[in-house]
């Protein structure tokens, strides 16, 4: 007797590699055609929506935003129905590839846990560190990364003042740099490729002449100029050397642990320098949720916790941050992971509305950066979801308290946290002046450039 499945299946897609009428047949690439986020609820605040809608990103670009986007032949379609649709997360304040790293597990981390553009502030950062994490950018990270350069990293070398100015302006003569900087010819070519300077008072105590030349060379080169924040003494010290000029305190959560004196009065006085008009900050994601924060870090006193909350209601502070990656040897007081959940839990918790939320690792540090380093671009080209935006977005399941989309490029970078291998090549080098695709250092062993196979002088790694 014969057998008959009473339950339909569905036929597998067209697009899905067969065998079929003794051909082989496989999957057309997509290029050309455009990625399209179907029926998500697009959060954008820089530019006031919140409503379900579809987005168009070519060209790894946002190209159109609406409420309905036919689709057209090569393209794709993300289903967001259910999902929160907001810009890539920002974070200006996550040690990734830091001091002794040799791995880029945590960089593929942030991109799983949704974070699109990231600054690594590191202290110990020499002049080489752009040149070093430039070739792991160009050999494939998904993520759009720069750096900060520890202060005394550039006051020990034997340029003055008005040459590390002029250095960072792309004015100083090559061989100048050559002479005072470093005899490396790629690190005197690239050192300048960064985002800003770090104080850091845990790595080292400048002197009172020392914060004022960095302070000055922040301010005159459109440098970040950010300081480690735990101990309100020396955040209050470095405040009043900068005199006006512009100052970023990291992790100003840091106060509330309790490790530099009374923790609420330590927090309230660090919160209370941000209130100056040439002083920003930001607080760490994980401090911020229930837990008081991170066991592999410092815990938040409960009393100072309410204290932060205070500043976030009243946009004191609207920047929020993870501080690091705890897989990483540079770990700093958070996690990548905890962004997404804390981003919920304020709105849930009735702290933030969900736009006030979303804009802490979105627009706010986008805006943020443009101010510090009086360059435009960030709030054109990141931050938010306009059309000409860059296609980096970060997709939310919102009652998981979980990012299922990172997409960075206009490309899936990761899913349901987890990297994706085919994501390699997807992110840029960032600087003060904008995102490079590739600073070159990644591809010097691949190819010469013609001159008779003689390396030029001064390019190794010695």
């Amino acid at each position: 007797m014969a057998f008959t499945y009473r339950t339909p299946v569905s036929h597998a897609p067209e697009w899905i590699a067969s065998i079929a009428g003794g051909r082989l047949r496989g999957p057309s690439s997509p290029e050309g055609g455009r990625m399209i986020i179907r029926g998500g609820r697009v959060v954008d605040p820089a530019n006031g929506l919140d409503a379900v809608r579809d987005v168009a990103l070519a060209g790894g670009r946002v190209a159109e935003v609406a409420e309905s986007i036919a689709t057209a032949p090569g393209d794709r379609v993300v289903d967001a129905a259910g999902l929160v649709v907001v810009p890539g997360l920002i974070e200006v304040h996550v040690h990734l590839h830091d001091l002794f790293e040799v791995t880029t597990r945590p960089i593929l981390e942030a991109v799983a846990a949704g974070t699109t553009l990231a600054i690594s502030p590191g202290a110990g950062n020499t002049l080489m560190a752009p040149s070093l994490l430039g070739a792991e950018v160009d050999r494939g990270v998904p993520l759009h990364i720069g750096l900060l350069l520890g202060a005394p990293a550039l006051l020990g070398t034997a340029a003055s003042l008005d040459e590390l100015i002029a250095f960072f302006r792309g004015e100083l003569d090559e061989e100048i740099a050559l002479q005072k900087l470093s005899r490396n010819a790629i690190t005197a070519r690239t050192g300048n490729l960064v985002v800003g300077v770090k104080d850091h008072m845990g790595h080292f105590i400048q002197s009172g002449e020392g914060l004022e030349k960095t302070c000055e060379l922040a301010d005159k080169a459109g440098l970040l100029l950010m300081s480690h924040t735990q101990d309100p003494d020396h955040a209050e010290r470095l405040v009043e050397v900068a005199n006006g000029r512009g100052v970023h305190l990291a992790h100003v959560t840091a106060g509330g642990f309790g490790t530099h004196g009374d923790a609420v009065e330590s927090l309230r006085r660090c919160i209370d320098l941000c209130r100056r008009p040439n002083v920003t900050g930001e607080f760490l994601t994980a401090a911020l949720r229930p837990g008081l924060g991170n066991r592999d870090g410092v815990l938040i006193d409960p009393a100072a916790q309410q204290v932060a909350y205070e500043a976030l209601r009243d946009g004191v502070i609207d920047v929020l941050t993870s501080d690091g990656q705890c897989d990483a040897t540079m770990k700093g007081f958070g996690d990548t992971r905890e962004n997404v959940p804390c981003l919920v839990e304020l709105v849930d918790e009735g702290i933030l509305d969900i736009s006030a939320s979303i804009a802490t690792m979105t627009a706010n540090p986008a805006r943020l950066l443009a101010e510090h380093t009086g360059q435009s671009w960030w709030t054109r080209d990141v931050g938010h979801l306009g059309p000409g935006a860059r296609a980096d977005v970060t997709i939310i399941d919102w009652k998981d308290k979980a990012p299922t989309f990172t997409i960075v490029g206009g490309e899936i970078a990761a899913f349901e946290g987890r990297a994706l291998r085919r994501a390699d090549g997807l992110g840029g080098w960032v600087t003060r002046m904008g995102i490079l695709e590739r600073t070159g250092v990644g591809d010097l062993p691949l190819w010469s450039d013609g001159d008779a196979g003689n390396a030029p002088a001064g390019t190794a790694w010695g």
